[in-house]
């Protein structure tokens, strides 16, 4: 099967009728978890970004509990899970202040939960590709906002 480009699904998607696309949808979500999760975030969470961003940040503070104090192996494996959530649900958002928002947060509890941070080439290696690309999400937003975000990005560092 050749996939259709965008340009002609969305004429397609135009001649639809309410209910046509309303059954769409409720195909798309049922083929897809994350089809669902990101629909679940279009309709529930997009107007209210500081709860949805709240609750990526618990969820990443019970990723980090979860990962406890296990094998240097199973930490890396575990950060990388996490980090590819945290990534997952920046994608969704599509805002800067919510990439920089939450980047700056799985960088705090990264360094709060692995203390042997420094001493691992891998688990470091992730670190500061982050704070490269907080950096650069920073450069992206307005003024002011960019003053804050690189205080919590110096007080991380």
């Amino acid at each position: 099967m050749q996939t259709a480009a965008l340009k002609y699904i969305k004429e397609e998607i135009s001649q639809k009728s309410k209910k046509e696309l309303e059954n769409l949808c409720l195909q798309l979500a049922k083929f897809s978890k994350e089809n669902k999760e990101y629909l679940t975030y279009l309709i529930f969470e997009s107007q209210d970004e500081e709860g949805f961003i709240k609750g990526v940040k618990i969820e990443i503070d019970q990723m980090f509990d979860d990962l406890g104090n296990v094998s240097v192996h199973f930490a890396k494996k575990g950060i990388r899970k996490i980090l590819a959530r945290v990534k997952k649900y920046i994608r969704y958002s599509k805002k800067k202040e919510s990439e920089v928002e939450l980047l700056l947060y799985f960088c705090k509890v990264l360094i709060d939960h692995v203390p042997h941070l420094h001493r691992n080439s891998v688990i470091s290696g992730i670190f500061e590709r982050q704070t490269k690309m907080i950096e650069k999400g920073i450069n992206a937003l307005h003024e002011d906002l960019q003053f804050d975000y690189t205080e919590k990005l110096k007080a991380i560092l």
